[in-house]
């Protein structure tokens, strides 16, 4: 697919999407968010993507947020119409019936963070910073922070964050629950030792450190296809709903699993002592 602020690739069952506006820290301008609903969409419809990762291109930003050149220019109705659009948007990644994979490679800020927030799965360089300063340029987070954000790591945290507008470390967002792993890749010479750049700070080894996320990844997708999407719907529509309503919706779940040659093919494997192998059926 041609986009002109994101680069698109399929490989290896997965699809990975960057955010590809480098000069401008891979911020997030209309035009970005409206590519990035498209290559979501996508993805959800081609049968050869397993999984998703977002990640941003370069090595110092995933998303630092949104282009305020262009948000300064919203009156109260832009404004509102601004983070519905933004909202849809993020909430169609969060509800891909395909595992969704945050790559954080630099600054997650603002609309940065949210995408991450957005996302299923969070994996971290070390370098990534995070954070929600929208409270700096007189707003509020728009595409879903102040919600999502209790909900990963508790309401105190959050709000501590949301009214400080403070910038954390990963190894912080680790510590929180905001990411679920750091990885420490960096560019390093013959000796082994660290590439310094112009400023003398190490620099970011982006393949290595997406060939970890993939790595990761490739767990996920040695298991049967329909069975993650099965857990993904289990565990989001639960959160929604009562404990007793959620392990109603499990059950049904689990139900329609016994029904696939895939769950006939995990026990049969088991059983025989060999490797399953799942077809998605």
């Amino acid at each position: 697919m041609d986009f002109n602020n994101l680069l698109y690739e399929v490989a290896d069952n997965i699809a990975t999407i960057k955010i590809n506006r480098p000069k401008a820290l891979n911020a997030l301008n209309a035009e970005t968010v409206n590519e990035l609903y498209s290559a979501i969409r996508s993805a959800g419809f081609d049968d050869d993507v397993h999984a998703v990762i977002i990640t941003g291109e370069g090595n110092r930003s995933f998303v630092a947020g949104a282009d305020i050149k262009e948000l300064a220019t919203n009156g109260p109705i832009e404004g509102k119409d601004f983070a519905v659009r933004g909202q849809r948007i993020f909430n169609a990644i969060s509800m891909l019936k395909k595992p969704v994979i945050a790559a954080i490679n630099g600054f997650a800020l603002g609309g940065g963070c949210e995408l991450a927030m957005a996302c299923h799965i969070r994996y971290a360089h070390t370098s990534a910073k995070f954070g929600q300063p929208e409270v700096g340029l007189g707003i509020i987070p728009g595409y879903g922070g102040t919600q999502r954000l209790p909900r990963l790591i508790g309401m105190g945290l959050a709000l501590e964050l949301l009214i400080s507008g403070e910038i954390i470390s990963a190894q912080r967002a680790y510590e929180l629950g905001l990411v679920n792993a750091v990885f420490d890749s960096w560019v390093v010479d013959d000796n082994g030792e660290p590439v310094l750049n112009e400023k003398g700070r190490k620099t970011m080894d982006v393949e290595g450190f997406l060939a970890e996320v993939k790595k990761k990844l490739s767990v996920i997708l040695s298991h049967g296809p329909v069975v993650v999407r099965f857990a993904l719907e289990a565990a989001r529509r639960g959160a929604s709903c009562s404990l007793d309503e959620g392990q109603r919706i499990e059950a049904d779940l689990f139900g329609l699993a016994c029904t696939t040659d895939d769950f006939k093919e995990g026990t049969s494997a088991f059983i025989e002592k060999r490797k399953a192998e799942f077809k998605g059926k």
